[in-house]
């Protein structure tokens, strides 16, 4: 008897776990939890808890319901790399939502191919990131395109011909940028005067913005994150530089305002989607969103629900939960009714769909146009 009951003390935990395990489906995420630009991370991670919220609370996905595994990159490529692999090696992920930086995702989406693990990035706009594999997708738009709204949008709405470009010369997502702001703006006939760069943690500019007020440009394009954004506004205005700064989503924080101060104010970025939107589907998620965190979703939020959303549908449709059967419904994605729009994924794996141009007002974000590819 003795014996019999110390099996059953040993086999019933395994029992539980096996069962356990079977009723979940669980899937990996990682993100700037911590870091110089945590916002990106916290607003991302917020938004995919919330879509698997939602799912699990509906009876989750093919009966099962939605473990994340969730782990901070802490801004860091070689943990989010680390990331990816425990969450792979050790969870057992069926797939893998990666961070919201370019750099990041470059480094980790390697990891998830070779394994056969779909990966699915929110925000990382770099065009190289699914070049990575035919496991790799994400649910923006990419840099190309971005510049390109912004190219257009200093070139036909604010009238300007000369540009001066202000780079993060070691970030990945505003190199990209800059280019394609750079190739598209000349395109149109415009000039740029001047194209110097900075890097991340930086805290002055003045020589910068000196040697760009000397070429006499009617606006500045500034692809990098709010974190240096904010200062760079504040002392371009200190050097008598008034002209409009344009950027790209690396800009949408509720710190950008809080750095810059009213510098900030006035100047335009592209971004994923805007608060003021009546969609519906939009409408909703703002609702529920601050019902759940007491405060507005940015378009990291934004982006998060939609990968979260998407990478869900796809595992509802496959015919079983391999690398091989998500990814390839992954890859059918089309139409899909997003909060950032409606995502169709090409034969890159990048959503095609369209942009807003935002302007800074305070604390809040002002839409002003919506540019389509």
């Amino acid at each position: 008897m003795k014996r019999l009951l110390v099996s059953l003390l040993l086999v019933l935990p395994l029992l539980a776990s096996c069962t356990k395990k079977d009723n979940v489906i669980t899937i990996g995420e990682y993100d700037s939890l911590s870091g110089s630009d945590a916002t990106f991370g916290l607003s991302s991670n917020k938004g995919v808890r919330l879509a698997f919220d939602e799912i699990n609370d509906a009876g989750g996905i093919k009966g099962k319901k939605i473990e994340l595994k969730t782990m901070d990159d802490q801004g860091k490529n070689e943990e989010a790399a680390a990331a990816t692999t425990r969450l792979i090696s050790q969870n057992k992920v069926v797939a893998v939502i990666g961070g919201v930086a370019s750099g990041r995702s470059k480094a980790a989406a390697p990891i998830a191919q070779a394994k056969g693990v779909p990966f699915v990035s929110p925000a990382s706009t770099n065009p190289d990131v699914t070049k990575i594999g035919d496991y790799v997708f994400r649910v923006c738009f990419i840099d190309p395109f971005q510049g390109s709204v912004m190219a257009k949008f200093a070139n036909e709405t604010l009238k300007i011909k000369k540009v001066a470009i202000l780079r993060d010369v070691k970030n990945d997502y505003s190199v990209g940028l800059a280019d394609a702001f750079l190739a598209d703006f000349k395109k149109r006939g415009g000039e740029i005067v001047a194209d110097v760069s900075y890097q991340a943690g930086d805290i002055d500019f003045k020589a910068q913005l000196t040697q760009i007020r000397s070429k006499n440009p009617e606006g500045i394009y500034v692809p990098g994150y709010y974190t240096e954004v904010g200062l760079i506004a504040q002392q371009a205005r200190q050097l008598g530089l008034k002209i409009p700064l344009m950027g790209g989503d690396g800009w949408d924080s509720d710190k950008l305002h809080e750095i810059g101060k009213d510098a900030i104010n006035g100047n335009y970025y592209s971004n994923h989607y805007t608060v003021e939107s009546t969609d519906p589907a939009v409408t909703e998620f703002i609702k529920k969103f601050k019902a759940k965190y007491n405060e507005t979703p940015d378009a990291l939020a934004a982006l998060g629900y939609d990968a979260a959303k998407i990478l869900a549908a796809a595992i509802e449709r496959s015919v079983d939960l391999s690398g091989k059967s998500i990814r390839d419904e992954l890859a059918k994605t089309k139409d899909f009714p997003g909060v950032t729009g409606k995502i169709t994924l090409n034969e890159n794996r990048d959503a095609v769909k369209s942009a807003v141009v935002i302007q800074v007002d305070g604390p809040n974000r002002k839409y002003i146009t919506t540019v389509t590819p």
